[in-house]
């Protein structure tokens, strides 16, 4: 069979799975982290410990009270029938060392890209539309997607796929690491253009107050995913004070925030659980509630999980903070 007729009758038989899977699949109790107008959300990269399923995902959120959500792309990925990648990435970990892969490992990698990039070119968007259909049932929305489409190796078709795959699911964003090369920004703000979809530009400790600059000025699709914990860690000129004029000042190109509670670089800049670390996690909510912006704030757990706890209750408990904050 030649691969496109594989793709499309793989495709119609998901469908009809699915169709059956999401009418049985539904919530007695809908969660609701809209808190005073803010809108409180997680990034399921947050449950990366547990099961990945697009089910599975979606309970966590259930049971986490989250009514929102930033979506990392494997879940909606393979529920609309993604190639499986016949390497096991975990594979190349020996005693918590990464090891480098084989020639032929390196092979089998490039064709799975190779295969991948064919699957997103010819893919119906019905199964993501099925996907947020699911998730709006048992009351939670899809602000923001973030699958691994947006790079400089990927073509044009798939960085358009992805776009129009937020757009199925009901996202106002797709978000990425801000390239290093201004090229790439370029491209990617002229295709959401395209597209009239928001590319949201992340950032870890290189995060500063002008770093964004160019890629804002590139295209009014090209904005921000701002992550508050790692602009905290990188010291320097960033402090809390800086953190809340970047925000009041650039609070229009912010499609979404990552919310941490990470140190000072001075303190160390580790991960802690809420209310433990120096991000201003109260001021900025409070700033958002009082100035009415329209930017979910994205729980995001990377402290290291309590040995009696587990990623869906610790998400729980961040959202909880949250609410008090608000309240």
């Amino acid at each position: 069979m030649k691969r496109r007729d594989f793709i499309y009758s793989s495709s119609a038989a998901i469908l009809g799975g699915l169709a059956l899977s999401s009418k049985a699949f539904a919530f007695d109790t809908k969660p609701n982290s809209l808190i005073n107008g803010v809108q409180i959300g997680t990034i399921t990269y947050s449950f990366r410990s547990l099961p990945g399923s697009a089910k599975q995902v979606l309970q966590y959120c259930v049971d986490a009270g989250i009514s929102a959500i930033e979506l990392m792309g494997d879940p909606a990925e393979d529920f609309a029938g993604k190639p499986k990648n016949p390497i096991d990435r975990s594979t190349f970990y020996v005693n918590g060392k990464r090891r480098k892969p084989t020639d032929a490992e390196k092979a089998q990698m490039e064709q799975y890209s190779k295969d991948v990039a064919a699957w997103r070119e010819t893919v119906s968007m019905k199964p993501f539309k099925e996907f947020a259909k699911m998730y709006k049932k048992a009351g939670v929305s899809i602000y923001a997607f973030k699958p691994n489409a947006f790079g400089t190796d990927n073509t044009d078709a798939e960085i358009e796929y992805a776009m129009r795959a937020a757009k199925a699911l009901g996202a106002k964003s797709v978000t990425v690491e801000l390239p290093r090369d201004s090229a790439q920004s370029a491209r990617l703000g002229k295709l959401g253009e395209k597209n009239k979809m928001y590319v949201g530009y992340h950032l870890h400790t290189t995060a500063t107050d002008t770093i964004w600059d160019e890629a804002l000025a590139q295209s009014p699709y090209n904005s921000m995913n701002l992550d508050c914990g790692h602009y905290i860690a990188a010291g320097g000129n960033n402090t809390k004070e800086s953190l809340l004029k970047l925000i009041e000042a650039r609070h229009d190109r912010i499609t979404s925030m990552h919310i941490k509670d990470r140190q000072s670089k001075a303190n160390g800049a580790e991960n802690l659980s809420w209310g433990e670390g120096d991000t201003p996690i109260k001021e900025i909510l409070t700033l958002i509630r009082d100035k009415k912006y329209d930017i979910p704030c994205t729980i995001e757990l990377e402290y290291k999980v309590p040995e009696n706890s587990d990623a869906v209750k610790e998400v729980g408990k961040c959202f909880q903070f949250a609410k008090g904050a608000l309240s």
